[in-house]
């Protein structure tokens, strides 16, 4: 008798931890969505570029040249490139979570392309997510940067300042992961 109700805990464990273990595909939809987000960004970004590109056409076939054309340009091929970053950021994190809660992606790993997506670990997940979305940041200071009116010796110092501030992370950033 109590070898039969061993037997019937055993198979509800089992029941349980199966059931419990097959809940991890959830993280499919993080991923999916990660992906579909990514794309979006892409094709907007791109899309970004295709107006700049556009715009410069019309200005220099026109022979116009409006006031604050060069950091209209700049600052739109900057969004863009904060875009992609972002992008990026949501290619990582889907890729990352895919790999530490389904599985491997065996095409990846067979491929001689960049390991830049393979992730062993969240804390190596966490550090390329954060070295992205530092570089994100930085591209959309140096955006508002150019839109930025100086009116004196102390706000150029600031301007100094944050670019030495931006410097020294990188710095550290990158010393950290030992790519310096």
């Amino acid at each position: 008798m109590d070898s039969i109700r061993g037997t019937d805990l055993k198979f509800i464990e089992n029941i349980f931890e199966s059931t419990l273990w097959s809940t991890r595909f959830f993280v499919l939809l993080a991923v999916i969505f990660s992906m579909l987000g990514g794309i979006a960004l892409f094709i907007v970004a791109s899309a970004d570029v295709w107006n700049v590109v556009v715009e410069v056409f019309n200005v220099y076939v026109n022979h116009l040249h409006p006031e604050n054309f060069h950091e209209e340009i700049v600052g739109g091929l900057i969004g863009a490139i904060d875009l992609y970053l972002m992008a990026i950021v949501l290619f990582i994190f889907g890729f990352g979570l895919y790999e530490l809660f389904i599985s491997e992606i065996d095409v990846a790993k067979n491929s001689a392309a960049s390991k830049i997506l393979e992730i062993h670990s969240l804390d190596e997940l966490k550090d390329k997510l954060a070295k992205v979305i530092v570089m994100v940041l930085v591209v959309s200071f140096f955006q508002r940067v150019l839109h930025t009116e100086y009116n004196g010796a102390v706000e150029m110092l600031y301007f100094a300042g944050s670019i030495l501030g931006l410097s020294v992370a990188l710095y550290f950033l990158h010393k950290e992961s030992g790519d310096h």
